[in-house]
């Protein structure tokens, strides 16, 4: 009875899971009307268009956007500089996260970048 019991405890966390998934592949899948307002964390990045606003882009990019646009932005900046001004701790691992995502915006048009610094569209390369 105790193994029976136990195997059925292991399986809990399972079928909570199952339920979960089921509920979600149950609900009638949303449709976006008209232009997308806001991201979402963890969104997409889209191609840079002609009229888009950074209100688009995931919240992350947008701040990084916005420090890019500062006064203090507007030469470029390195990783480690655009994530203390970001207020993320300089270690590895946000540093290296936060490059994949200035990369992927330059990727998307949104920024441009030369040998290790990404500054904003338009700014000249020295």
């Amino acid at each position: 009875m105790r193994s029976a019991l136990g195997e059925a405890e292991s399986r809990l966390p399972r079928l909570a899971d199952a339920r979960v998934v089921a509920k979600v592949l149950a609900e009638p899948p949303s449709t976006v009307a008209g232009p997308v307002v806001s991201a979402v964390a963890g969104s997409v990045v889209p191609r840079r268009a002609e009229g888009m606003t950074a209100s688009v882009l995931p919240a992350d990019c947008q701040r990084i956007m916005s420090v890019l646009g500062s006064e203090a932005g507007r030469e470029g900046m390195r990783c480690q500089r655009l994530a203390v001004a970001l207020g993320l701790d300089v270690v590895p691992a946000k540093v290296e996260g936060l490059r994949s995502k200035a990369k992927r915006l330059v990727e998307r048009g949104a920024l441009q970048m030369r040998p290790g610094v990404f500054t904003p569209l338009g700014t000249s390369a020295r």
